[in-house]
């Protein structure tokens, strides 16, 4: 990617909220593994996801984190759940927030959807707390 397309206001205002939202390590990570096949790929999220849709007014973070795992749940997007529950740390998103939005899940979505979503949580919730229970 030239740094032209670095340049654009909206990968700066996504660049500046993946950060906030998944942390430093995460999105550092990303950067490094990304390959002139996929680097494509990660400045349309950057932009697009975080630069465009995240970045916008109305809706804080802890709400677009909640609604995020919904959508991810009810989709079955496993690995993305385990990295938008490990968010929540960063956008103020409770366990009773994710809670209640795999309920609904469960209910709009069906409950296997749910029940995956669930036990991802409560492993994420595990690794987040050390190795200890995962309850709220």
């Amino acid at each position: 990617m030239d740094e032209v397309s670095k340049n654009t206001n909206a990968f700066r205002a996504g660049l500046s909220v993946r950060r906030s939202v998944l942390g430093d390590p995460h999105v550092d990570r990303a950067e490094d593994a990304a390959t002139d096949f996929d680097r494509p790929f990660q400045h349309l999220i950057t932009e697009a996801a975080w630069g465009t849709v995240w970045a916008r007014p109305g809706w804080s973070h802890r709400e677009r984190s909640i609604v995020t795992l919904a959508l991810l749940a009810a989709l079955g997007h496993d690995e993305e759940v385990a990295m938008h529950v490990r968010a929540t740390a960063n956008t103020g998103a409770s366990r009773d927030d994710i809670c209640e939005a795999f309920l609904h899940v469960a209910i709009y979505a069906g409950v296997p959807a749910a029940n995956r979503a669930f036990k991802i949580a409560k492993e994420v919730f595990s690794q987040m707390d050390g190795g200890k229970s995962a309850h709220a």
